[in-house]
């Protein structure tokens, strides 16, 4: 079995499409490591999936393409894990249906696949609602922003997946139940966990009839607390993180709870304007939290996993994925991380 990848010092990521000139370019900006599954194609077999969960030859083939282009795939998405994919294929894992059991079942074979096949971290989400943000864009510098304004969005309808309200409690339960059956095995595999924050910074106990129990800080530690393992952490999204609380402070406060804690794998690097309840999503550079402050307390907690670019607001002639707006985001983390690094 192999070992966990261990990445020395503080580096860029990225999560991206699996196109060779995508890695070509990934590579050409600095990026080292990288998050991607292999291309989703209508044959199951051609993308990974044997029966529903990944097949541990496909994806060793997969990885070794990518690290032909001298890049790490140091992570994979779990696919279809969360319910408001476009195919939402193990939805029953958080609305609790009697398939859950056979559903966490290929959760983890997917995990053994992951560490037969050299894979150290998997991301995935526990969510039922979807990313919350305002249709259409909001104009940022030079071009185009997703935004949130909950006074506008508070008014939205059930969810249409949940055959009734979800409850915190049912919700907990959902998470607990999976946790239990799904951390002992990427313990054996040595394949570490870790998790996204439900993206809907929302007040009261439910949105949409739905409670997003991962939605705040307090949520968010008590899913650590949920499970001791060293594979059990975060995708620790910053700009969620943002979104959650009311000031800056709070921001590098909850990177310092987390990363003290080694409960930090993986890092979404974005930047917000504004806050709780109101804000809009910008380049690295233009937002309320102090960036280089955020680098240097991942530093001063010994976080040494990549930092990816996230959310990137697209610019004028950029393509679909947002190359030139990423190219951007790229040299600033290196840029950064540069900074940090010499400051030792």
């Amino acid at each position: 079995m192999p070992e966990m990848l261990t990445i020395k010092g503080l580096n860029v990521g990225e999560h991206l499409g699996s196109s060779d000139a995508d890695l070509v370019f990934c590579r050409q900006m600095g990026v080292e490591y990288v998050d991607i599954n292999p291309p989703l194609r209508p044959n199951l077999r051609e993308k990974g999936l044997e029966e529903g969960y990944w097949n541990a030859d496909v994806l060793a083939r997969f990885r070794e393409h990518v690290e032909s282009s001298g890049l790490k795939l140091a992570a994979m998405h779990i696919p279809y894990l969360s319910v408001h994919g476009e195919e939402p294929r193990w939805s029953s894992i958080m609305l609790g249906t009697p398939q859950r059991d056979r559903d966490i079942e290929k959760v983890c074979q997917c995990i053994e696949a992951a560490g037969k096949a050299g894979i150290p971290l998997l991301l995935y989400d526990l969510t039922i609602l979807q990313v919350a943000r305002d249709p259409g864009w909001a104009r940022g510098r030079g071009g185009k922003t997703t935004h949130f304004d909950y006074d506008k969005m508070k008014s939205a309808p059930l969810h249409p997946h949940s055959s009734g309200p979800i409850s915190a409690e049912q919700a907990w339960e959902r998470i607990e139940y999976f946790l239990k059956r799904v951390i002992p095995v990427a313990e054996e595999n040595k394949v570490k966990m870790a998790c996204h924050p439900n993206d809907v910074p929302v007040p009261g106990k439910t949105y949409r009839g739905v409670a997003p129990v991962l939605s705040n800080i307090d949520g968010l530690k008590r899913f650590i607390d949920l499970e001791p393992s060293p594979y059990h952490g975060l995708l620790f999204c910053q700009g969620c993180a943002s979104e959650m609380t009311t000031n800056p402070e709070q921001v590098y406060e909850t990177i310092r709870y987390f990363g003290s804690r080694k409960k930090i794998f993986w890092v979404h690097f974005r930047n917000i304007r504004g806050s709780y309840l109101k804000f809009e999503e910008t380049y690295p550079d233009e937002g309320d939290i102090n960036m280089l402050k955020a680098m240097r307390t991942y530093k001063e907690v010994g976080y040494d996993g990549a930092l990816t670019p996230d959310h990137v607001p697209l610019s004028i002639l950029d393509s679909r994925w947002g190359h030139r707006g990423r190219a951007f985001c790229h040299g600033y983390i290196k840029a950064l991380i540069q900074a940090v690094e010499s400051e030792s």
